[in-house]
């Protein structure tokens, strides 16, 4: 397997066991976390770093902080997005000092789009989205990496402890755009350890593992100057695109279910969505589905079916050929439908609040 996993990219292998070897990651156990959510007890969240010092802060009530960026390049999100939100949540529901960081600056140095563009959009449509999707406003602290002088300060530092050859070796390949993208984004996730020391957490997908191996590894050669205590991460799977590759992209809209979504496209993507269904329907009521190869199954397990019983009545009525794929592909429509229309709305009511919001100002 190719060691070098691209954030920047849009394909990952699909061997996630191989993925956590490679890479010196811990396997998830849910049973670590305290009512663990939807994606931890169904495996979705498959591995981690330096876990139990979070789960210790969670048992004992120590101040600790949960992370993650947005990156405010289109009108849209994918519906993959939604398990960061799932994490973010849970931890700020056990105490976690929560901080969502507006990446406007790597937006400009990777993606071409101008700081102007960036909070726009991020003001208009992708922190409203991430308060519809769960997260408590009022508990959450913002703010633009552009506005942000400390996270520009420690890029910079940091910048001259790591070499291009160890850039290469973590990312494959370097340009000045994506160098000064990943300092930055060291320096947010450690920015929260600057008012006080404590244990963070950063909930990712796998493909962003590159950036939390750059800030420890840094983390390492600055910790006398700083103190600060190594991040620790979360990794989720992908929600996988509809056509059965690995990972949900943008750049396919056809295979993406997209936030928001028009109702009827929604509808037609999922009645092109691979399944686990046999080549007939008398093949299936005989030999039964395989909902293990099926994506309608993984939207039901990640992020359409609430109810572990439920779930498990879907699997079993699939594996015993009692449930066709169309019966399947209807119930996640119907699923899906109710899931957009409560989003919209409170998209909408999100958006009135962005001007109450805490933002952090700056000097």
């Amino acid at each position: 397997m190719n060691k070098v996993i691209d954030p920047w990219g849009s394909e990952l292998a699909e061997d996630y066991g191989k993925i956590i070897k490679s890479f010196g990651l811990e396997v998830f156990n849910s049973s670590m976390f305290p009512n663990a959510n939807r994606i931890m007890r169904r495996g979705t969240v498959f591995a981690g770093r330096d876990l139990k010092r979070i789960a210790d802060c969670i048992a004992n009530k120590k101040p600790f902080y949960a992370l993650t960026g947005i990156m405010p390049t289109g009108d849209k999100i994918h519906f993959g997005n939604k398990m960061v939100v799932e994490n973010l949540k849970y931890f700020q529901e056990h105490g976690a000092q929560t901080y969502i960081l507006i990446a406007d600056l790597e937006a400009a140095s990777t993606r071409g789009v101008t700081l102007e563009q960036a909070r726009e959009r991020a003001m208009e449509f992708h922190i409203p989205a991430y308060i519809a999707l769960g997260l408590d406003s009022k508990k959450t602290i913002f703010y633009f990496q552009s506005e942000n002088k400390d996270v520009m300060h420690m890029a910079y530092e940091f910048a001259k402890r790591i070499t291009l050859n160890e850039f290469k070796a973590i990312y494959g390949s370097a340009d000045p755009g994506r160098i000064m993208g990943a300092v930055t984004q060291v320096g947010d996730v450690l920015y929260p350890q600057l008012k006080q020391i404590m244990p963070g957490i950063i909930p990712v997908g796998i493909d962003q593992d590159p950036h939390i191996r750059l800030a420890r590894d840094i983390l390492a050669r600055v910790k006398s100057k700083y103190g600060f205590i190594p991040i620790s991460s979360i990794y989720h799977k992908f929600t996988p695109s509809l056509d059965g590759s690995i990972k949900m992209s943008k750049s396919r809209p056809e295979s993406c279910i997209e936030l928001p979504e028009n109702e009827d496209i929604l509808c037609k993507k999922i009645k092109r969505a691979k399944t686990g269904g046999r080549d007939t329907v008398e093949e299936q009521k005989q030999k039964g589905g395989e909902p293990e190869k099926c994506i309608i199954f993984e939207m039901f397990k990640q992020h359409l079916v609430g109810k572990d019983t439920e779930l498990n009545q879907i699997y079993n009525d699939c594996k015993a050929g009692v449930l066709t794929c169309g019966e399947n592909k209807k119930k996640a429509c119907e699923l899906m439908t109710k899931f957009m229309e409560d989003f919209n709305k409170k998209l909408e009511n999100a958006k009135k609040q962005v001007n109450k919001l805490n933002f952090i100002k700056f000097r």
